[in-house]
């Protein structure tokens, strides 16, 4: 009779494997729209524009900012209103928005300038500060450093063209700076997170919203008592499509993919980002969590083989070696070039195994020199907007 240790060699190789599989060939379950080049088309084959509002939250200077801004300012889309926002008056973002401003003096750009604190989420008050500029019914909320089309907002808001669509959301690979780090960092984003995406989303889940780009109706936020519930929540994008899906309406994944900037340029900086990113996780889905050991395929599959030493489970192990490094030569998108960079792999996956781990323990965690408490998988309770000083709210520019 095999031994405990035979069984489960074997059975480690296969789910490896099989999951190794699935993450190379899932595709994900994306809604594509029909959108023209002059935008989304009536029965009458008239345009028919909904104004959308692009939020934006900003806290320092990021390597590429103009450059990720700027691409908002070109957008196909002919109604779109740009909401920037910061809490430091000395923030250096303003230079860069200011700047933008100068560029593109016909796009309607607003810039908040509000120190106000709501809770214990720095960038969901910065968004409640940011909502009051916001003029128009559909809303997107992007994150500072994704990198995006001129046809981004047409697209991604499209889908909420249908009543019971409830939020948008969209997968983003990475985009590293040059040097080590940013690229385990971006391998991170691109063979590990959107795979497993793409699984659960072929598999029916729908259990997510991203906050590299949500879009909603305003009316919807209202619905669930306005962008101030999130207020003390770290994974304030979960809970939002959360709260929308209980609301019976849908969370779509669109066909777009953005990019990410990854900056991290040191082993610590890049450990400190994800482990964050794994603690918000297991929070959110303890036993999932707990389970997803199996999608660090190498060195699993190495311990698979290492308690079961046989011909037929190193065969299996090279087929899911071998689907695992496929990953890196699989475009995120048709138009986003592969990853690349197979070499990295061991080192990838050894090092999001540790970072898994690892996160079993804490109850807090840090983010932008703040340390915040992880959620618990319950709503915080909303309250009122604390008073505070007026905010600085810079004037449009047209």
């Amino acid at each position: 009779m095999p031994s405990f240790a035979t069984l489960a060699g074997t059975a480690l190789t296969v789910l490896a494997t099989l999951y190794a599989l699935a993450a190379l060939f899932c595709r994900g379950r994306v809604r594509r729209v029909d959108v023209v080049r002059v935008g989304l088309v009536r029965a009458d084959r008239q345009p028919a524009w909904t104004p959308v509002t692009v939020l934006k939250p900003l806290c320092g200077a990021e390597p590429r900012l103009e450059e990720n801004l700027a691409g908002l300012c070109t957008q196909t889309h002919p109604h779109v209103q740009l909401v920037f926002g910061v809490r430091d008056p000395a923030d250096p973002a303003i230079a860069v928005v200011e700047r933008l401003a100068r560029r593109f003096p016909a796009v309607d750009m607003r810039l908040v300038v509000d120190p106000r604190d709501h809770g214990s989420n720095r960038k969901v008050s910065n968004l409640i500060n940011m909502m009051q500029a916001a003029r128009h019914p559909w809303l997107v909320l992007a994150d500072s450093d994704i990198a995006v089309g001129p046809d981004y907002v047409a697209r991604v808001t499209a889908p909420l063209a249908e009543p019971q669509v409830g939020i948008v959301t969209c997968l983003y690979h990475g985009r590293p700076l040059d040097g080590l780090w940013p690229r385990i960092g971006a391998l991170f984003i691109d063979t590990w997170f959107a795979p497993s995406v793409r699984v659960a989303s072929s598999g029916g889940s729908c259990a997510f919203a991203f906050g590299a780009t949500i879009a909603v109706r305003a009316a919807t936020l209202r619905a669930i008592g306005g962008i101030e519930v999130l207020k003390n929540r770290l994974a304030d994008d979960y809970r939002l499509g959360e709260l929308v899906r209980g609301l019976g309406l849908e969370t779509v994944l669109s066909d777009v993919n953005v990019g990410t900037d990854v900056t991290e340029r040191s082993l610590r900086a890049l450990w400190a980002r994800e482990r964050r990113w794994m603690q918000t996780i297991r929070s959110l889905n303890p036993l999932g969590y707990a389970l997803s050991f199996i999608t660090f395929t190498l060195p699993m599959l190495l311990l698979g083989v290492y308690l079961t030493p046989t011909a037929g489970n190193a065969a299996l192990a090279l087929c899911g070696a071998t689907a695992r490094i496929g990953l890196h030569w699989r475009r995120p998108a048709p138009d986003v070039p592969a990853p690349g960079h197979a070499w990295h792999a061991p080192l990838r996956d050894v090092l999001s195994m540790l970072e898994w781990a690892s996160a079993f323990a804490g109850t807090t965690t840090h983010w932008r020199q703040h340390r915040l408490p992880i959620d618990t998988g319950r709503a915080a309770a909303p309250d009122r907007p604390s008073a505070a000083p007026a905010s600085h709210d810079r004037p449009s520019w047209r």
